[in-house]
């Protein structure tokens, strides 16, 4: 998303996926939940320090706000919203942000940068699965999206979900079924889908994943005057992968989430496969045209869909920690 932005933003049945971790052996009673300001007594400053971090950020080097909305997908989509995404890996477990699905994900830099930030006002308080909610909502404002009210309370997971990484994240060569499959398995329904691959609005998508559509021909069914650019920017049969070359997802607007991406796919500009079934299968058509009419309906389904992911089977309560460095898991005696 950026690339595999995104968006993406980068969105295989539900019997395919994984039943869901065994957090359930807690008492749903008794366990807390999240809740609105949740750090209101223990932590008041919290979400605008976040909120300051992201803003200074985002003047220094924009594409932050791509990777935030891309890591909110890449973490909460998979079995828990525990910040689980920015463990690194260890001699026992590979990072999730070493496999294939999260290909072009960066910018983890800056989510420790915000997390020292909150640390020196409220040590060991504010958790990184929070955090990496919060930079998400406030980067995606920062793109010209909405404001998106979410809960907080989250804790952090102890281990890399690597191993099952390719079980919850489709696949851009994925089938339409497949992907609204996956989404269902969350809760999200077709309109919540179609909105999140709007994501696709913003950032950049890397050749390597998508010269499969122009060599060693070029997909028909793409626009012959977008099919220029994307010759342009993508020249190798086969990328380097470690070298610099993507084609913008919106060259109308790229740096502005909003609803031009579904005005491009039903133009046939859309980069990747599930960009261009988007537009065209029966059950999501309705739903891009109505978007492509309405950025308001886009920013509706967008936000629902958005604070859907990110309650996603949470750590709450005392599961969990509040790690102290992002990208390891505490130290226990």
């Amino acid at each position: 998303m950026a690339s595999k932005a995104l968006i993406f933003l980068a969105l295989l049945s539900l019997s395919a996926v994984s039943p869901r971790p065994a957090i359930a052996e807690i008492n749903e009673e008794d366990k807390p939940g999240l809740m609105t300001n949740f750090y209101k007594d223990t932590c008041p400053q919290a979400e605008d320090i976040i909120k300051e971090q992201v803003k200074l950020l985002y003047k220094r080097h924009k594409n932050t706000a791509f990777s935030w909305l891309r890591n909110i997908f890449h973490d909460c989509a998979v079995q828990s919203c525990d910040a689980s995404l920015l463990l690194d890996s260890t001699r026992r477990s590979l990072s999730e942000k070493e496999t294939d699905r999260s290909f072009g994900l960066r910018n983890f830099r800056y989510l420790d940068t915000i997390k020292e930030a909150v640390e020196r006002e409220c040590p060991g308080v504010v958790s990184c699965a929070d955090i990496l909610v919060l930079s998400a909502r406030d980067g995606i404002a920062a793109l010209g999206g909405p404001h998106i009210p979410l809960k907080t309370g989250r804790r952090d997971g102890r281990k890399s979900r690597a191993d099952v990484v390719e079980q919850y994240l489709p696949d851009h060569n994925e089938s339409i079924s497949a992907v609204l499959d996956r989404f269902a398995a969350m809760g999200i329904e077709t309109p919540g889908v179609v909105a999140l691959l709007g994501a696709h609005s913003v950032g950049r998508t890397h050749c390597v994943k998508l010269v499969h559509r122009l060599y060693p021909e070029v997909d028909p069914v793409l626009n012959p005057d977008h099919v220029e650019h994307m010759l342009h920017k993508c020249p190798d049969v086969i990328p380097d992968p470690k070298a610099v070359q993507y084609v913008r997802n919106d060259r109308g607007t790229p740096m502005v989430l909003d609803n031009n991406y579904y005005r491009n796919i039903l133009d046939n500009k859309g980069l990747l496969i599930v960009d261009h079934q988007l537009a065209t299968d029966k059950r999501t058509k309705p739903y891009v045209k109505k978007m492509a009419k309405s950025q308001d309906y886009f920013f509706k389904e967008f936000a629902r869909a958005i604070t859907i992911l990110s309650e996603n089977n949470p750590l709450t309560g005392d599961q969990g920690e509040v790690r102290k460095q992002c990208n390891v898991a505490n130290k226990h005696p």
